[in-house]
Parts: C-alpha cells; structure tokens; sequence
C-alpha cells in the first residue's frame, strides 16, 4: 500500500472534504482524488459515499481510517527509531569546561564511550561564566561548572564534586602537615593560573577577607605548567585536587588541605531542559549523576 497515498486518504476522511484535504496536504484536488481514486482500486472497496456532500466514509473506509492512522503512526516510529540509531553512532557530543573541570568530566566520558564508542565526544575550552549561555543557545550540548548559573531552562546534573588543595613538592617543610592555614601559605611564592575564572576570584576574595596576602609569583597559561613548577620547586600552587591525581599517586606531589578553604565542591553538568539530540541524552542518561 502507497503510504503517501493513505496519507491523503487520512487527510480527507479528517477534513470531510477533499478540496480542504488537498490544502492541507498541498497537493491540487485532482491529485487527491487520484490516489483516493488508486486506493479504492487497490482494494477493491470504494472508500467514501459518493451521494454524500459530506465526505461521508463507507464500512471499508472507516476500517481503512483506523487502521491507516495505526500504520502512519508506526511509519512515523521506524523512522524516528532509525534516525536515532544513525544519531547515536555518527553523532557528536559538544561539552563546554575550564581545564580544572576537565579532570571531573573524565570518569564520565570513560564510562559514556564504553557503551557508545562511536560518538565522537568534543570538549572545548569555555570560561565559565560563558558556558551557560552557550548550552541555553544550543552551541554546547553540555557545561560543567562549579555554580549554579542563573540562565533558564537548563537542565542540572551533579557529576563529582572536588576540592581545593595546596599542592607542594614532597620535601617542602609543608608536605608533612595534615593541614595548613591561609597564613601559612602567605609565607610561600605562589605559582597561580594567569585565567581569571570564578573559582580564582574565590579563592583571591577569601583570602582579602581573612587580610592574608598572597605572594603570587608566578602566573602562567595551563595547570600541567603549574604543576611542574611545582614539582621544580618554584613556588606551592593552590588547585583541585582532581587536576593532580596522576602526581599525587605517583608521589610527585603532595595534596595539602587548607583550612578555611578546601571544602568540597560539587560539580554540575548543564544542559538544556528540551531540544537535546539523542546523543546529548544518551550522555546523559549513562553517565550524568555517577561518581
């Protein structure tokens, strides 16, 4: 059976009318008379009450109806089915993140790829205040940040949380310690990111509001840099435990917590509340909420 063809079928047993139904499934009315015209023959049954002005549906019509409405609604299903089966294997996932939420997102992305490994999964470097506005206009799929962003229409999803550390090479006199105050840290040349993020401005005001200088001696453009000043012992650097887990574990560097200052931080991911591709969802259903 012509799909197309029960498609303007549908139409004019809806309209009672087959110069309505020829508008509203834009063809001219002598093409839909046509393919009624082609059905009928196809079946041996004549669809519509040709004595009525009314459009009035025969038996077999009235079947055709109920069961055409059936095998468009299906069709419709296949396709949507199929086109989410091709998003889901060429698709793309856009995420929007600063390097330190990077180092979060990564279990995430790990446990994402295991189960759709040919999505291809692009994270762009984004500042933060930036990010929610970019995921609201639908140039990222996803953000992740630190605070909540007052765009609207944005979904919510925790995704790990963090916390701030002091980081020191193993043989500094502070490596030792359990914890650290922020006067203790004033004593120390500071290696800091020259990125002017939400989380540096924090990490700055707590430390103006306790009138405890810092000696920043040393900005610079990645954290990789400023761990390996670090490690070569040009200063102690303020950062997320997260970003050094690899130098922690190995014994390169030390995590010290600060008191005042290191509490647990959760890290959300942002996306928008409708619109999302089958990619985006499926990003968020594997992995979004798992620690």
């Amino acid at each position: 059976m012509d799909l197309s063809a029960l498609k303007v079928f549908l139409a004019v047993a809806q309209e009672r009318s087959f110069s309505r139904a020829a508008a509203k499934v834009h063809r001219t009315q002598p093409a839909v008379s046509q393919a009624v015209r082609r059905l009928e023959v196809e079946l041996g049954e004549q669809l519509f009450d040709r004595s009525s002005k009314t459009g009035t549906l025969t038996e077999a019509g009235k079947m055709l109806q109920n069961y055409g409405q059936r095998l468009v609604r299906l069709a419709e299903e296949t396709e949507s089915a199929v086109r989410e089966l091709r998003d889901l294997r060429r698709g793309r996932v856009l995420i929007g993140a600063n390097e330190a939420a990077v180092h979060t997102l990564l279990p995430l992305i790990a446990r994402f790829r295991q189960r759709y490994p040919d999505i291809a999964i692009d994270v762009r470097r984004v500042p933060a205040r930036q990010i929610a506005v970019e995921v609201q206009q639908g140039s990222l799929d996803f953000g992740a940040l630190t605070f909540h962003p007052a765009e609207e229409g944005l979904l919510e999803v925790p995704v790990g949380s963090d916390e701030l550390v002091l980081l020191v090479p193993p043989s500094h006199e502070l490596a030792s310690r359990r914890q650290v105050t922020m006067e203790d840290i004033a004593q120390e040349p500071v290696v800091a990111h020259n990125d002017p993020s939400p989380a540096r401005e924090r990490v700055l005001r707590l430390f103006e509001e306790h009138h405890v200088p810092l000696q920043m001696v040393i900005a610079l453009p990645s954290l990789d840099g400023i761990k390996r000043a670090v490690e070569l012992k040009l200063g102690v650097a303020l950062l997320p435990r997260r970003c050094a887990i690899t130098e922690i574990a190995s014994g390169r560097l030390v995590a010290v917590p600060v008191a005042g200052v290191s509490r647990k931080r959760q890290v959300i991911s942002v996306c928008r509340k409708a619109h999302r591709s089958h990619a985006t969802d499926a990003f968020l259903a594997r992995g979004a909420g798992q620690e």
